[in-house]
Parts: structure tokens; sequence; C-alpha cells
């Protein structure tokens, strides 16, 4: 299901062997999809803290655990290790734009046709993460992070354009940490309670920013 290469299995086991918590694997899952790919995740499993849902592949002495609703998307996919940047990535073949669910798809096909050209001028991006009981779950990337003009992005941008293209999503809800977010295209001042453009004279015009 998942290959791990040498370079990857060596630098594992030296990991492992300089952690004093019984590590029995990894747990590999997709969070996202975006722009440029796939959004994958992976951590170490502590004994006792093993997944029950998972899929389960051996990679030397070390399992492997997919989470069951990546494991579509992850047949084939690599992990290895770059010691030029000194982290671990992951090769995945899949495409990030072909989803099973039919709703989920015409989400993404919004967000790829219509959204993301917009949103990339600002050097953001929004990525779909579920389609659940008509609600369409995403992320905003890049500059949208912690942007003060968010609320505007989501209600009058995202939201209003994937409902207007497909009335049967209720909600867009916006799962983003926007606490993390460093470059945002547009912030608030700390010295003036009026909103204040972080960069271009003013406040971007489109929604999508």
């Amino acid at each position: 299901m998942i290959e791990i290469t040498e370079s990857a299995q060596q630098k594992l086991a030296e990991i492992l062997g300089s952690r004093e918590e019984e590590i029995v694997g990894l747990h590999v899952a997709i969070k996202g999809r975006g722009p440029t790919g796939f959004d994958h995740s992976m951590q170490f499993v502590l004994a006792g803290e093993e997944p029950e849902d998972a899929a389960i592949t051996e990679a030397g002495e070390l399992r492997i655990f997919v989470d069951q609703e990546s494991v579509k998307d992850l047949r084939g996919a690599s992990i290895n290790f770059i010691p030029a940047t000194g982290n671990f990535d992951i090769d995945n073949p899949n495409s990030p734009f072909a989803w099973d669910d039919p709703l989920a798809q015409q989400v993404q096909e919004v967000l790829t046709g219509q959204i993301n050209p917009s949103v990339s001028q600002h050097g953001g991006w929004v990525t779909l993460l579920d389609v659940k009981d008509d609600v369409a779950y995403i992320e905003l990337g890049g500059g949208c992070v912690g942007c003060g003009m968010v609320d505007v992005t989501l209600k009058q941008g995202v939201e209003v354009a994937i409902k207007a293209t497909i009335p049967q999503i209720v909600s867009v809800v916006d799962s983003t940490d926007h606490a993390s977010g460093k470059n945002p295209y547009y912030q608030q001042s700390k010295n003036d309670p009026h909103n204040q453009p972080a960069k271009g004279g003013q406040a971007p015009a489109s929604p999508f920013s």
C-alpha cells in the first residue's frame, strides 16, 4: 500500500532509537487537498494508542497505520527522507482533484476553476477538507491565514460561489487556524480600531483575498 524507502527507514530507526517512548508505528493520513497536491499527515503511534479503524501495512519492523478514509488516495505512495532538507516527503501518484463523493467533486471543481485562481492573486489558496451532510469543510492557506478580511472572503466569496453553483451545499465551514497566520494579505492595525491594509495602499476589492 505505502512504501518506505531505505533512507526513510534508516532515519526512522535513528529517531526511534533516540526516543524513550515505545513507538509502534506511523499513522499516515490525508488532511486535505490544495492547488499543489495532497496535504499529508504523518505521526508516530505510541504503544496503547493504536488507531482501531486504520488499515495496517508493514515496513520492516515498523507498522504503518493508514487512515481508512485515506486508503484509496494513498495507494502507491512512498515515504522518503530528504537529507538536504532534513524532512520526510510523501510521494503520492494519485490525483488530489478526484473525489469519490460526487458532491465533494463538484465543490472541488468550483475551488479549482473559480475560487483558487482569484485567491492566488493575493498569495492564498482554499483547500477542501471534506463534505459531510451537505456541509463543505474548507481550510485557507497562504495569505488568507490570519487575514482581517477572512469573513468577507468566506461569506461573500467562497460560500456564495459554492452555493450558487451547488445549491445542495447548505453551509461552508472554515476550519483554518487563523492564529497561526504569519503573513496575511490584509490585517488589522494594533493601533487603529479600523482595518488597515497590510500592503498595496488599500484593502483588496475582491472577496477572494
